[in-house]
């Protein structure tokens, strides 16, 4: 069990989604890696970052107040 009483569980929705995203952003790089064309990992990385890091930031906001 973890610090804060909260346990992850397979059915859990952030542990879900979170696994669904690490899968999903590293079939994105996978991709991007052994495509001859398409978008490169460094614009792959932009948009992950544009993306995650205000969702991160809201996210914490909410779960604060």
């Amino acid at each position: 069990m973890s610090l804060d009483g909260h346990s992850a569980s397979w059915t859990d929705p952030d542990y879900v989604s979170t696994v669904v995203g690490v899968l999903a952003a590293a079939a994105l790089y996978f991709y991007s890696a052994w495509a001859n064309w398409g978008p490169t990992t460094v614009e792959i990385t932009v948009v992950l970052l544009a993306v995650l890091l205000p969702m991160t930031v809201a996210y914490e906001l909410a779960r604060r107040f």
